[in-house]
């Protein structure tokens, strides 16, 4: 009797807005390869989804086969598992409702699962990283967007269409800055990258204080942490400032959700202390009495570019295998 082997690994894809980055990942979490291209450089849909079915194929059949490999899993911004779309994506090129799972299912032939980056990134965390072993916890990717996702009793809550757990979109100041989700005042507006970056413009509108930053062009979070390490005065209130309002925001997430950590990821954590700490404080100020002390909040010890790719990979076994050319 033929017995057919059980395929034991997967492609992980992680569509960031700059760059999609994809991985063979085996059962055990083990990148086997990866490799990456600009996002940007395909604005026609059809094009990248061309160009991803490609690249996977080249480095499945340099890998041992495209036949090894039982289904493909996919981290996108705004993208849901529910529908397999990327709906009303505002920092990616593509716009309206994408769906990218069956488009590239058809390309390829296999299973594809496609989920929201936030979400992936928190499987990413809970098998791999700081939640291994938690039940309840909140994860927050913080860069470009802010997205999050959160667990509850060892499962990740959804909600009823995938949405749940917008956090960056949520009203900390009222009538504030806009937000490319088409909304005013939203947490992202003030703790993602670009609201890091106007924050630090509005501060050197308002003071006369001696500024390194005012001597560079194009200003960017990782140069505002290099200036705090330097001792930049007005570079660490721009991260105080941030973290008053990040800490508002995770203060709400937290009396809803009650979760035992919050863990944070994402480029903008790499601002470690200079971030972390303003968080923290302004988090225990307006926390729920009876979670104050009892939260830990936490930066991420895995690679960024790994985790997210492990976090989709997770996503892919999820999905029923399914083939052409079984």
């Amino acid at each position: 009797m033929e017995q057919n082997s059980i395929k034991k690994r997967v492609v992980g894809v992680d569509i960031g807005n700059a760059v999609t980055t994809y991985a063979i990942v085996d059962v055990r979490g083990n990148v086997i390869a990866h490799d990456h291209f600009l996002t940007t450089d395909y604005p026609n849909i059809n094009k990248y989804v061309e160009k991803l079915a490609e690249s996977i194929l080249t480095m499945a059949e340099a890998q041992g086969g495209y036949e090894t490999i039982r289904s493909v899993g996919i981290s996108c911004p705004s993208a849901t598992y529910a529908s397999g779309c990327i709906e009303n994506a505002a920092n990616l090129p593509w716009k309206g409702v994408v769906p990218l799972g069956a488009m590239l299912r058809d390309q390829l032939g296999m299973a594809v699962a496609l989920g929201n980056d936030a979400h992936n990134t928190a499987l990413g965390e809970k098998m791999y990283g700081c939640a291994h072993g938690m039940k309840n916890f909140i994860v927050l990717n913080i860069g470009i967007g802010l997205g999050s996702c959160f667990f509850s009793e060892g499962h990740e809550h959804s909600g009823a269409h995938g949405y749940a757990g917008e956090i960056g979109h949520t009203c900390i100041e009222e009538n504030g800055r806009p937000c490319p989700c088409g909304l005013k005042g939203c947490l992202e507006a003030y703790v993602a990258a670009a609201g890091i970056v106007q924050t630090a413009r509005e501060l050197m509108q308002q003071t006369d204080t001696p500024s390194r930053m005012r001597n560079i062009e194009t200003l960017n979070p990782k140069i505002i942490t290099e200036l705090c390490d330097e001792g930049d005065t007005l570079a660490i209130e721009v991260y105080r400032l941030t973290g008053n309002y990040f800490g508002r925001g995770l203060a709400t997430y937290a009396s809803i959700v009650n979760p035992e950590a919050i863990i944070i990821t994402g480029g903008v954590s790499h601002a470690g202390h200079w971030l972390l700490d303003p968080t923290c404080e302004s988090f225990e100020c307006h926390v729920f009495r009876n979670m104050s002390g009892k939260v830990r909040i936490m930066l991420s010890d895995l690679d960024d570019a790994e985790r997210d790719v492990l976090g989709a990979s997770a996503l892919a076994w999820t999905v029923p295998e399914y083939s052409l050319f079984k």
